[in-house]
Formats: structure tokens, C-alpha cells, sequence
């Protein structure tokens, strides 16, 4: 092995350090995700609610609407359970949680645009696009547990499609995972934080 290759390789091993403490500082400052985890299920659940009280199109709307407030509250939460929900500018994963961000964004015009063929399917499209968008938080957060989220959103997207499932059922489906994951990550979280 000459000196370049092992130059390259503690180039490497410092990459993969840097990396670690990126995502070790996403994870304690954003409760390794929770709260917005939490946070989104309960915009479904309003979402569910309205779809089954009201026509499922005032519930579309009420889950974009809610959609676009999950960041804010759970930055409010994060505060109140003591995190600061920010990361530094220097946090390179930054960077990756806006990109998946407005690739969600991008998706989600064309959820709109499967509700005016069906509503329904707008609740399981919206279930797997938001699935697919967990897939990238592991690596924002360094934890294989948002493969199983994203997989069981985009699982269960797929299987109420297949079973002509109503809106309000869809939506409440989407709570019950995201709630019970949030949950989960939460206690976890915390019994597993470490202090940047």
C-alpha cells in the first residue's frame, strides 16, 4: 500500500466521522425526528376527521394546510422539550432535508392531480410519497428505522389503493403510523441521546 492510498484512506475515515457527527447532531436537536413525526400524524388524523364529517376535498386541503405548518410546531415542541431544533449552518445534511423537502413539494402536485380522477387515491398517493421522502432521514439521521416507516407508509398507500379504501381511512391509517412511529422514536430517542 503506497502513501496515497493511505492518505486516502484517513480522508475517507474523516469523512465518515464528519459524517457521524452530522447526523448525531440531527438527531439530538430534532429528537432524532419525533416531534414532526408526531406532529405530521396528527395532521392526518385532522385530515381523517374532516374527510369522514365533511366532503374528502375540504380534507385534502386540510392535510396541505397542515402539511405546511409541521415544521413550526414541531420547532415549538422541540423548544418546550427542551432541543433546539435547528442544526449548525455547517451541517452538511442540512442541506439534504431541504432537498427532500422540495422533492416532496414537487410530488405532491401530482397527488392533487390523482384526487380530481379520485379523491381516495390523493390520501394514498400522498401516503407513499411521504413514505418515500422518510427513506432519505436515514441518512439525515443515521437510524435504519426510517426504512421501516417509509416502507410501511408506502406499504399501506399501496394496499388501501388495492382495497378502494375511503379517504377517511387512508388518512386515519396514516395517523395511526406516523403517531405510533413517532412515538416510538421519541422514547427511543431518549434513552438513546448522546451530547454533541
Amino acid at each position: 500500500m503506497n502513501y496515497s492510498n493511505l492518505q486516502n484512506n484517513d480522508n475517507l475515515q474523516e469523512q465518515m466521522e464528519n459524517m457521524k457527527q452530522a447526523q448525531l447532531e440531527m438527531r439530538n436537536n430534532y429528537i432524532c425526528g419525533a416531534t414532526g413525526i408526531v406532529v405530521s400524524g396528527f395532521m392526518w388524523l385532522l385530515s381523517g376527521l374532516v374527510a369522514y364529517n365533511y366532503p374528502p376535498k375540504q380534507a385534502v386541503w386540510t392535510l396541505l394546510i397542515g402539511g405546511v405548518l409541521i415544521h413550526p410546531i414541531s420547532t415549538i415542541f422541540n423548544k418546550i422539550l427542551g432541543v433546539s431544533g435547528t442544526h449548525s449552518k455547517n451541517n452538511a445534511l442540512g442541506n439534504l432535508a431541504m432537498e427532500g423537502t422540495f422533492f416532496m413539494l414537487m410530488c405532491i402536485p401530482l397527488a392533487y392531480g390523482l384526487s380530481l380522477l379520485r379523491i381516495e387515491w390523493f390520501f394514498q398517493g400522498m401516503l407513499m410519497i411521504i413514505g418515500g421522502r422518510y427513506l432519505t432521514f436515514n441518512t439525515l439521521y443515521g437510524n435504519r428505522l426510517f426504512w421501516i416507516i417509509g416502507a410501511t407508509l408506502g406499504i399501506a398507500g399501496y394496499l388501501l389503493y388495492s382495497l378502494n379504501a375511503q379517504s377517511y381511512v387512508s388518512a386515519l391509517t396514516g395517523s395511526i403510523i406516523e403517531i405510533s412511529y413517532g412515538a416510538f422514536m421519541y422514547i427511543y430517542s431518549r434513552r438513546t441521546q448522546t451530547i454533541v
